[in-house]
């Protein structure tokens, strides 16, 4: 018997696809049938992750793009429609920022991560839109991040800013364009990407107690953890939930 893949036949854009979460929430998209435009700024890592998706079966196509160009972000969603004949899913992963003290860091880099977060987002989900309505209606994940509600947000202030503006406007997304049948959804994850396997070899005792603050004891990984749980939510399964941010991190993060 066939089994059934719930993305058949759809079509999803994966920013920040060439390594980490964004790598594995598109092979999770991939497994359930979806073709996959894999974007990012590095053309040998976007080539890489389109060759594990072709061994999943599915149509991928690497996009390169630099998040702080902003003006190329919809010609390019133009572009990816046109080589794969429609869209279905966009998944806002790939951001840019630094974390440090807020007195160390300038403003330069504190607008960088703006402009590769929220702004960015936006100028993918507007040129989106018209794409997602003439497939009758489609899901958009934004990553958001635990670091918004963090009790001690030290450090990750510039972060958690730029991942708060995303929060709020994934959900006026929703709500805006709902009856479009657009939902729009946000998670925060945990997952070994390689930035977090460089720390936490880096630092083991920093690492280990960070293991220790999360309920399950773990770091989740990118794929199984992160990557299958944006597939279900963009799936048929959760067709009555938009609007929400959903903490995908052991359970360490009170939202």
């Amino acid at each position: 018997m066939a089994i059934t893949r719930t993305l058949q036949d759809k079509v999803a854009i994966v920013t920040g696809a060439g390594q980490g979460v964004g790598q594995g929430i598109a092979l999770a998209l991939a497994e359930e049938g979806a073709s996959i435009a894999v974007v990012g700024r590095t053309r040998a890592k976007l080539e890489a992750t389109c060759a594990l998706l072709r061994e999943r079966g599915v149509r991928a196509e690497a996009y390169e793009l630099d998040l702080l160009d902003t003006d190329a972000i919809a010609p390019l969603v133009d572009r990816i429609v046109a080589d794969l004949g429609r869209l279905d899913v966009l998944v806002n992963n790939a951001y840019d920022g630094v974390t440090m003290p807020l007195l160390d860091m300038s403003l330069k880099n504190f607008t960088k991560g703006f402009v590769t977060g929220p702004f960015a987002a936006f100028a993918f989900m507007h040129a989106a839109h018209p794409h997602l309505v003439a497939a009758g209606g489609g899901s958009i994940v934004n990553l958001v991040t635990s670091a918004m509600v963090r009790w001690d947000p030290s450090n990750y202030g510039a972060y958690a800013a730029a991942k708060s503006a995303l929060r709020s406007l994934t959900r006026t997304a929703a709500v805006e364009w709902a009856a479009s049948g657009i939902r729009v959804n946000s998670v925060a994850p945990h997952a070994m990407s390689p930035g977090l396997q460089w720390w936490t070899e880096t630092h083991p005792e920093e690492a280990a107690a960070f293991v220790a603050s999360i309920p399950m004891k773990r770091i989740g990984d990118p794929e199984a953890d992160i990557g299958r749980a944006v597939a279900a939510l963009v799936g048929p399964a959760f067709t009555y939930l938009t609007g929400a941010t959903i903490p995908l991190d052991g359970g360490q993060a009170h939202f």
